[in-house]
């Protein structure tokens, strides 16, 4: 889905060793785009777990490691069927975050070193299920820290701007501040990174996190508050017209799904004594939906878009503006290379692509 996705990612230079569910049939696309340089590879390939591995990331986050350590060190799991194309990009199991014995059988059997940890309730969804989101997002981390500490894993953990709240400062917001989320979804992220640092300091699990803004894919919207920047393009490319649940200045941190997978693994394989904290900020861009619009009007000069705010905008009101991403930049050189401009350029031809202009029987094999 996301064709240009493995060509930088899998290539382009990082530092030395350490997911908002679909897949498309253009994975020979996808080291296609641009060309960089090769990074260096550790002598012996990490095996890889990746959770939560059918939602946003993790079917391209799969693909980018496997083109970085082989296809049968990366092992994509769920709780849900997997396509056929999945399982022929490689290794697919089922894995239950809440099973700890079935997670400790896996780590043991496959011999996993990164855990790389996906599963989870986003935003708005979590807040219409808030047992099932206390269950997934809170007791699911629980299990997965103990489990690499018990293993001596490499573990990440996402976190989001939703991890911050209305007491925040909004612009910018910087890596070390009062956070106080109102959403089970944020309360959940701090409850992770905290624990994930605590593991750090008392137990040295090594623990990473980033804060990553609205993650911006081809792929259809998946319940979180910042989805109206994906909605747009589908809506927009199939019918002209766009009803946005937030208002038009609601000004909030974004990024590509390029640069959002780049910085994973430029994270996870930063040195251990370069990194000068477990969790940081990163982002690309921040704009507003106003802004958005106005940039994808260039391409689709007709677009009639209309504003109705939901629920969805009270929470978009206490995130973060601006995200202060400046201790990454300086510990482990982060730097993003999609703005506005180009980001709305490939998606456009991301969703055309894959979504638009494919018959019936090819949309249903990326379902």
């Amino acid at each position: 889905m996301f064709r240009k996705c493995l060509a930088s990612l899998a290539l382009a230079p990082v530092a030395s060793p350490i997911p908002l569910p679909r897949i498309t049939p253009i994975a020979s696309q996808l080291v296609q785009r641009r060309a960089f340089h090769q990074v260096p590879r550790e002598s012996r390939p990490p095996k890889i777990l990746i959770t939560g591995g059918l939602g946003q990331l993790g079917i391209e986050c799969a693909k980018l490691l496997r083109t970085q350590y082989g296809s049968h060190n990366v092992i994509l799991s769920d709780i849900i069927k997997p396509s056929q194309s999945v399982l022929e990009n490689g290794p697919y199991i089922f894995a239950d975050i809440l099973d700890f014995k079935g997670l400790q059988k896996i780590v043991v059997d496959h011999r996993i070193d990164w855990l790389i940890h996906f599963s989870a309730l986003l935003s708005a969804v979590g807040e219409q299920n808030v047992p099932l989101a206390v269950r997934v997002n809170i007791e699911g981390v629980h299990n997965v820290i103990e489990l690499a500490k018990q293993y001596k894993l490499r573990i990440f953990v996402p976190s989001t701007i939703g991890a911050f709240g209305p007491d925040s400062p909004r612009n910018p917001t910087p890596n070390v501040t009062i956070q106080r989320p109102r959403t089970i979804y944020g309360v959940s992220k701090v409850h992770a990174e905290l624990i994930g640092e605590y593991y750090y300091h008392k137990f040295g699990l090594d623990f990473r996190c980033l804060r990553f803004p609205g993650v911006i894919s081809s792929d259809p919207p998946g319940g979180g508050t910042t989805d109206y920047a994906v909605a747009v393009f589908h809506e927009a490319l199939r019918n002209g017209k766009y009803t946005c649940y937030l208002r038009p200045d609601t000004r909030l941190p974004m990024m590509y799904i390029e640069d959002c997978l780049r910085a994973l693994l430029e994270f996870m394989r930063a040195p251990n004594e370069q990194l000068k904290r477990r969790v940081y900020n990163v982002t690309a861009m921040s704009f507003t939906p106003e802004e958005l619009f106005a940039q994808l009007g260039r391409h689709v000069p007709n677009l009639h878009v209309t504003y109705k705010p939901d629920s969805r905008q009270l929470i978009a009101d206490a995130w973060p503006q601006v995200f202060d991403d400046s201790d990454a930049r300086r510990d482990w050189n982060w730097q993003h290379k999609y703005d506005l401009v180009n980001l709305v350029d490939f998606m456009i031809k991301d969703v055309q692509d894959n979504y638009i202009n494919v018959q019936p029987e090819q949309q249903t094999l990326q379902i």
